[in-house]
């Protein structure tokens, strides 16, 4: 909770509204290949990773495990879609090892937004980035080569590169595990 209690400070909140913030999470355990969102079930809620590393993926016709993002500690985690539009989720979303989330439902994000008017701001602000990061991710892969997107991750997400397994970073790049290894021993 003190991983929590800090971020939430950090981004602004006085300590009474912290502690109000807090207090409409709670802690989840999971352990790796457990999911925290299912495909084709709704999810109202949205986690902060306190440890561990979440996987986005979608299986294709094929049925390919296609990973679409990897969510990092201290970051959110939400299948966004579902959770805006109260709708079955078109994505899983699982523990790629095992992990610590604070959890909080879409009931208790839209009361916090009552009552602390700055959460509503945080909310908005959060939201927005999610949905930015999802914009800027389909361009890339529609107008970079895999190089260049290689290239993007080195720069912008070397954390991934440390702590990702490679088979994950290349379904993510829209590549084969193969050519990833060719790219990085070019790079």
């Amino acid at each position: 909770m003190e991983t929590l209690k800090a971020y939430f400070q950090n981004v602004g909140f006085d300590r009474s509204e912290t502690d109000i913030i807090i207090n409409s999470f709670r802690q989840k355990t999971f352990r790796k290949d457990d999911h925290f969102v299912k495909e084709g079930k709704t999810s109202l809620q949205m986690g902060f990773i306190e440890t561990g590393l979440f996987q986005y993926y979608a299986i294709s016709e094929k049925g390919e495990e296609k990973t679409t993002y990897i969510s990092l500690p201290q970051t959110f985690v939400a299948s966004l879609l579902s959770y805006l539009t109260e709708s079955p989720a078109r994505e899983n979303i699982r523990a790629l090892t095992n992990a610590i989330l604070w959890v909080v439902d879409k009931k208790d994000v839209l009361k916090l937004q009552e009552k602390i008017p700055g959460f509503k701001d945080f909310y908005i602000k959060l939201i927005e980035w999610q949905i930015c990061c999802i914009d800027k991710a389909k361009f890339d892969l529609i107008t970079l080569t895999a190089e260049q997107r290689y290239e993007k991750v080195i720069r912008e997400e070397p954390e991934l590169l440390q702590q990702v397994p490679l088979q994950y970073i290349a379904s993510m790049l829209g590549i084969t595990p193969r050519h990833l290894s060719r790219l990085r021993n070019n790079i």
